[in-house]
């Protein structure tokens, strides 16, 4: 039986719940070993490794969200909890997330599922006898729920968990442009319009005029408050969708939920200040294999409950207790 989860008296509604991660929990001591991974076309991944270096040991690939990074406190936190399991996990940063930019003009969105079976295949070339796991929080929610679907019965995954997923992207971009969500959408926007700046630096000085002039023709980076906006003049051209409802169509993880076989937990709030309650999937769209659990109230990859003194986190109790069921039953 899943974990009851009450969220915290005093953080009450979505908003407060989606924000005390970011903004309020204090960052935990973590040892980590980076790990650079070259992709085949020429850019890189940073992987930060955390918990036994063996050989059978359980791995866990974490996959960050929009503008986070392997240091968002929620990735951080749930590779503590599976330490203190004895199984190992590796955080992936996205590119250019990693504190460096990335090589090339493209970057990562949110159905980049090719950089996600380029890292699950180095996993199991890297530790070929240790089960392999993932879990995706929002962005790399979707991205992984994609990728589960493409491969089918392929995909190398023993388990799977997907958290505060945007299952509808075009959706949730008219979402989160709507009341107090527009804080967080102004947040994205400079945080985005930031990453293309960095490599535009990064070209420059370089003297790389082939990658510079690919961002330049994409036009001026001033006037974006919108996601139709950045993913419109941005996202699409710079990795091969004629324009945002393309991506949205293409990317948008709802529609590959029916082709899922790996046993797959979704975890996701009714209140989620990013997406409509419509834009959930209905129980006819989910293949057998995925498990749908909807709570009424956590925000966006919230989840807090305990005390002002001793805040508890609830994804990072469940969602190791359901891998290690899988691993059991497995």
């Amino acid at each position: 039986m899943p974990i009851t989860f009450k969220p915290a008296w005093w953080l009450p509604g979505p908003h407060l719940q989606t924000l005390w991660n970011p903004l309020c929990r204090k960052p935990a001591a973590l040892r980590r070993r980076r790990e650079r991974l070259w992709l085949a076309d020429g850019d890189f991944l940073d992987l930060d490794w955390h918990g036994p270096h063996s050989a059978t040991a359980p791995l866990v690939l974490v996959l960050h969200g929009l503008t986070g990074s392997s240091d968002s406190r929620y990735v951080v936190g749930l590779q503590l909890a599976l330490a203190a399991r004895g199984w190992a996990s590796v955080a992936l940063n996205w590119r250019g997330c990693s504190g460096e930019p990335n090589l090339l003009a493209r970057g990562y969105h949110s159905g980049a599922s090719e950089d996600l079976a380029e890292t699950i295949a180095h996993l199991c070339a890297q530790r070929p006898l240790a089960p392999l796991y993932a879990v995706g929080y929002s962005l790399g929610g979707n991205v992984l729920l994609k990728h589960l679907g493409e491969a089918g019965n392929a995909s190398q995954l023993r388990g799977a968990v997907a958290v505060s997923v945007p299952f509808r992207l075009d959706q949730c971009a008219d979402r989160i442009g709507q009341g107090f969500s527009r804080v967080y959408q102004a947040h994205f926007m400079r945080e985005m319009v930031a990453y293309v700046r960095s490599k535009q630096r990064l070209f420059a000085d370089l003297g790389q005029a082939d990658r510079l002039s690919t961002l330049e023709r994409l036009g001026p980076l001033d006037g974006m408050r919108t996601f139709w906006d950045f993913d419109g003049r941005i996202t699409a051209p710079l990795h091969g969708f004629s324009d945002a409802q393309d991506y949205y169509r293409r990317a948008s993880s709802r529609y590959f939920l029916g082709r899922i076989h790996t046993p797959t937990l979704i975890i996701q709030a009714a209140d989620d200040p990013f997406v409509f309650r419509h834009s959930l999937p209905e129980p006819g769209e989910l293949a057998p294999s995925i498990q749908f659990e909807l709570h009424a109230h956590g925000g966006h990859v919230g989840f807090v409950d305990g005390s002002p003194r001793r805040p508890g986190y609830y994804l990072e109790r469940r969602i190791p207790q359901w891998l290690a069921a899988r691993a059991a039953g497995q």
